[in-house]
């Protein structure tokens, strides 16, 4: 028996699923649940990188087992939750985001061809030195 007694007149929510019955949380626990499927496949892509590492057999084992059915379904699924993890991700990240430090207005398409062409140049040096 616990020491800690609830108060006389308290309120205790039913555990049910109210949060079905909302669009909103609705589709804030399908976008979360998309997660377990972005993790799974990052297991996966972390037993190719350990099966690399054991030799070119393990690796090879390793890229048949992805080959079968249930492997290409999983796949076909996790890119599915992916899509929608992204698209809903995009469309709640302006709402959560801390205010720019600055005005907006400053930022000018110009500005962002400008950073976007200086990216792909780095990635470009990056990727060239690699080779």
């Amino acid at each position: 028996m616990s020491r800690f007694k609830p108060a006389a007149n308290s309120f205790t929510r039913p555990m049910t699923h109210w949060w079905w019955k909302n669009r909103y949380f609705r589709r804030y626990m399908v976008r979360e649940g998309s997660a377990v499927f972005l993790s799974a496949y990052a297991l996966i892509l972390l037993a190719g990188l350990y099966s690399l590492a054991r030799g070119e057999a393990a690796y090879n084992a390793w890229r048949d087992a992805l080959a079968t059915p249930v492997c290409l379904l999983f796949h076909t699924v996790a890119l599915a939750a992916l899509i929608y993890h992204s698209i809903t991700w995009f469309q709640v990240m302006p709402k959560t985001a801390p205010r720019l430090p600055f005005d907006p207005k400053f930022v000018t398409a110009g500005g962002m061809a400008a950073a976007t062409g200086i990216s792909f140049f780095i990635l470009a040096c990056l990727l060239w030195a690699t080779l």
